[in-house]
């Protein structure tokens, strides 16, 4: 029974009976040791009666294994791997040992941890309980939370008990403080003294382990009342003082078998006997109720048993222990044994040994190829400590701070590379400390300072290395662009210049942006449209790369997409950054994929795909939001509010344009910046506002990025003020006869057209649209001549052009323009259709919806689209079955003939599921 916890009770019995209807739920439950959390845990257990239920505890002595706390959660389902997409069960298999397989990137390894949770819920559903996550390896609860913040219509349950220190953004909490006076009241025993009751409820804090444990170890003069003064000690100590009290009282024999439990952590009976743990004294302290033996396990009743049982014994006995216990894993075959084995012998260590930094060494790279990111960096720190050579702890301190930047922990990684000695020579040392600083300040300052750094340390490195010095200048170039600073671009741009040519498109890409940062359109786009044509996009796919010396990888096309849109190209854009998104899904490179995602869902909003891209968008910030990218989620951020400017959703693109705008300028973020403004300026001249309008776009600070002028033309213009229409007109003009793209040589007539009050500058612009991919950019064209025309009185020439442009508007769902089409087609007269989206069956549906209609119409199973969107296959289900009664069908075979594939979709397959 559990006392003074009716309320905590019943929100998780909430969350039992909604999974029974398929919805998934996920709860936090957080409070210090001994203060209740295990037990509301074990009430979940047994009121899942109808559910399967997985549980796994953490392990403080295996936080730094990667995978092992997930490999003991998921062990009980196991036998459901094969039922997983190929990579995702390779994934999966590999991290926890089951096999060599590398897994690519721990969040494919999330992504399989979900689709096993769904496939274990089945037709029913699922409780995973997860207690002591604070002492969860890394890589385990990167995966788990993974899984957590994506669950939605699987039936599975998922409670995380937790110290206070866990962090877990995003997900539902549940607080736990203490009982109150009466709930404490009843769990302690008959008979005490009321002084002796009110001092322990006062001590205990109204923690329910410390009020069942404290009375046991009173003594019979302090049963009778006579306490002395208690100091000001934390709940968690005097529990484990109790605890060490009865383990006093046991032979030296358990003692020591418990120091070894305690020392091990793992749980296996063979190792902790092994390591010369008598089963008598594991007996005995199973009788006094601190162990129990299950099969082939040991477990502590509870963790603070185990801190009492270690930290109890001296040091000298605490070192023999783990010495014991590495002997005991030498020569196992068991999965995890050499990495535990080398870990003991780091604990055992008192000084510098190079061989046990040896030992962690291998382990860290051993938990590299399980993706185990937080876990690598953690060898190396330690390797690193262990070290006494200077030039070889700073190597290993680098190759830390790499990992875990790979892994998120940019604080971390960034004290990581301070702790290395400055003066190392070797040029893969120094460009990894250049990075990972650089990374820090990126993320937690700005991109300029960022690129300070790398220029800082671009000298030491180009003395030794050409290729690393010329990757390193690359990214300061790009540090530059984001920042929208000409000055640090032309330096890192000299710099480039002045090393031997390496024939990397990468190279003339930085060059370029340099130029236009510069104010040299002319030169600027030159350089970025070479750089763009001398990558073949069929060309064969090779690794990720570091540099350029490595290909291009992933890095260097994702650095391609992003120079199409200056050179007015979304459509080469899209294709990039689909396959890059692509490359990062099959492989697991998903630390790329949210930049991926941005590049992508952009040039869908370009294009006026604006559905697409919102989903695209979407996708990318909740990836961003797991990863801690906060600039990317600025970037995203802002870029999403433009999409919906388009589209008029007034509320939603204000309150996303203030934030990433906000953002943008806290973190010297100009390229955001100029694209969350210049969504404000565009919902305002779509609403019907040039003034406001006006106002915003010209509050856009100066950049290279010349689109946003077109709309500054229209609104002065409209505004009434065409003095102000010049200075943005002039600045188009130059932009758009250097790119030489129809759409932008378009746009440049419609602009002139308005500015000059010029028909053949209409008619101009008409006919070049006829060759470009922006429906929205040629009815944009349509309404503005046909609202000339209205004026000049030529009405039914008027009808014609608005009736085009109307039609198009309602397809791309752009409705403030279509009710400007609307209203001006009735100003001539005419009778306009009521809104709708002519030729898009799926306007219907939601962002979401629409993503995963596309993809089935293309022939993608559930577990194919699951893949792809970071979904569980059952999640998928459940949006097709919301979307089939929308769309007036009943099976996927219908879906082909509603919908058009979208350009770089899935992959065709025979047959596949209904739902």
């Amino acid at each position: 029974m559990l006392y003074g916890r009716a309320g905590e009770q019943r929100e998780i019995e909430r969350l039992l009976v909604e999974a029974g209807t398929g919805r998934s739920g996920v709860l936090v439950v957080r409070g210090q040791a001994g203060i209740g959390k295990s037990a509301l845990l074990d009430h979940a257990a047994a009121r899942a009666r109808d559910l399967r239920v997985l549980r796994g505890v953490g392990i403080e002595s295996e936080a730094e294994l990667p995978f092992a706390a997930l490999h003991l959660l998921l062990r009980g389902g196991l036998d459901r791997v094969h039922a997983l997409p190929a990579a995702q069960a390779a994934a999966l298999r590999g991290a926890l040992g089951l096999d060599d397989t590398v897994p690519e990137n721990r969040f494919l390894v999330g992504l399989a941890t979900l689709s096993l949770l769904s496939e274990l819920a089945g037709d029913g559903a699922l409780l995973c309980l997860v207690d002591d996550a604070q002492w969860f390896d890394r890589a385990s609860l990167d995966a788990l939370v993974f899984a957590a913040r994506r669950l939605d219509t699987e039936g599975v349950v998922m409670i995380f008990a937790a110290r206070p220190e866990f962090h877990a953004p995003g997900l539902p909490e549940l607080p736990l403080a203490g009982l109150d006076g009466e709930a404490a009241a009843a769990l302690l025993p008959p008979g005490l003294p009321p002084q002796v009751r009110e001092r322990l409820i006062e001590e205990s804090g109204g923690n329910p382990l410390a009020l069942i444990e404290l009375p046991a170890a009173l003594t019979a003069e302090q049963r009778a009342g006579r306490l002395s003064p208690v100091g000001a000690m934390p709940v968690a100590d005097r529990v484990r003082e109790a605890f060490q009290g009865r383990m006093a009282a046991l032979s030296e024999e358990a003692r020591a078998a418990l120091l070894i439990a305690a020392a091990d952590g793992s749980g296996e009976l063979a190792t902790v006997v092994g390591a010369g743990a008598s089963l008598d004294g594991l007996e005995a302290a199973e009788r006094d109720r601190l162990i129990e033996i299950t099969g082939t396990t040991v477990g502590f009743r509870h963790p603070l048993i185990r801190a009492a049982a270690y930290q109890s014994a001296p040091v000298t006995r605490r070192l023999a222990a783990h010495r014991a216990l590495a002997g005991a894993l030498t020569g196992s075959g068991a999965p995890g044994a050499a990495d535990r084995r080398a870990w003991h012998l780091a604990a055992a260590a008192l000084g510098p040994n190079e061989a046990v930094a040896r030992e962690l060494e291998r382990a860290a790279e051993r938990a590299r190829t399980r993706g185990g990111g937080a876990s690598v960096a953690a060898a190396y720190e330690r390797a690193a400590e262990l070290t006494a050579d200077p030039v070889r702890r700073s190597a290993r301190l680098a190759a830390a701070a790499l990992a875990a930047s790979d892994a998120g922990l940019t604080i971390r990684a960034a004290a990581l590379a301070d702790s290395a000695a400055p003066d190392v020579d070797d040029p893969g040392v120094t460009t990894a400390l250049i990075q990972v600083r650089a990374h820090r300040e990126f993320e937690s300052g700005t991109p300029l300072a960022a690129g300070r750094i790398i220029m800082d340390g671009v000298p030491r490195v180009a003395a030794r290395s050409r290729e690393q010095a010329t990757w390193l200048l690359v990214e300061a170039v790009r540090c530059a662009w984001f920042a929208g600073d000409a000055r640090q671009a032309g330096e890192a741009a000299a710099s480039l210049r002045a090393l031997p040519a390496t024939g990397s498109p990468l190279v003339g890409g930085a060059l370029g942006l340099a130029r236009l940062l510069g104010g040299d359109v002319e030169g600027g786009i030159a350089l970025l449209e070479g750089a763009l044509d001398a990558h073949a996009l069929d060309g064969p796919r090779d690794g990720p790369g570091d540099g350029p010396g490595d290909g291009l990888g992933v890095p260097g096309r994702t650095f391609l997409a992003s120079l199409c849109l200056p050179l007015d190209r979304p459509g080469r854009s899209e294709e990039i950054a689909g396959r890059v998104v692509a490359d990062c899904q099959r492989s697991g490179m998903i630390g790329w994929l949210a930049m991926a995602l941005h590049d992508q869902g952009l040039a869908q909003g370009w294009l006026g795909r604006y559905g697409e891209a919102r989903a695209t968008l979407n996708a990318g910030l909740r990836l961003a939001a797991d990863l801690g990218q906060e600039h990317r989620l600025t970037h995203l951020t802002c870029s999403l509010a433009w999409v919906l400017a388009h589209q008029g959703e007034a509320e939603e693109c204000r309150a996303l344009a203030a934030r990433g705008v906000a953002g943008a300028a806290g973190q010297g973020l100009a390229l955001a910046e100029v694209v969350g403004r210049w969504a404000l300026g565009l919902l305002d001249l779509g609403m019907g506002d040039p003034g406001a309008a006006l106002e915003r776009l010209e509050e856009i600070p100066a950049s290279p990025v010349a689109a946003p002028a077109a709309d500054q033309v229209e609104a002065a213009v409209r505004a009434g003020r065409p003095e102000r229409a010049r200075e943005p007109l002039e600045r188009y003009l130059t932009w758009a006869r250097h790119v030489r793209r129809p759409s932008s040589d378009a746009i440049a007539l419609r602009c002139r057209a308005l500015a000059e009050d010029d028909e053949t500058h209409f008619a101009g612009a008409v006919r070049l649209h006829e060759r470009d991919d922006r429906p929205y950019e040629r009815a944009r064209t349509q309404l503005a001549y046909g609202e000339w025309l209205r004026r000049a009185r030529r009405r039914a020439d008027a009808r014609a052009r608005l009736r085009e442009a109307l039609e198009t508007f309602d397809r791309l769902g752009a409705e403030p323009w279509a009710e400007r089409a609307r209203a001006e087609l009735r100003a001539t007269g005419d009778v306009p259709a009521a809104p709708r989206r002519a030729g898009d069956p799926l306007s219907v549906l939601t962002p979401q919806e629409r993503h995963i209609v596309r993809l089935a119409a293309e022939g993608a199973s559930n577990r194919d689209i699951a893949a792809r969107l970071f979904l569980s296959p059952r999640t998928v289900g459940y949006h097709l079955y919301k979307a089939f009664p929308k769309l007036g069908v009943t099976s996927r075979a219908r879906l082909a003939d509603l919908v058009r594939p979208a350009p770089g979709g899935g992959t065709r397959r025979s047959g596949g599921e209904d739902l």
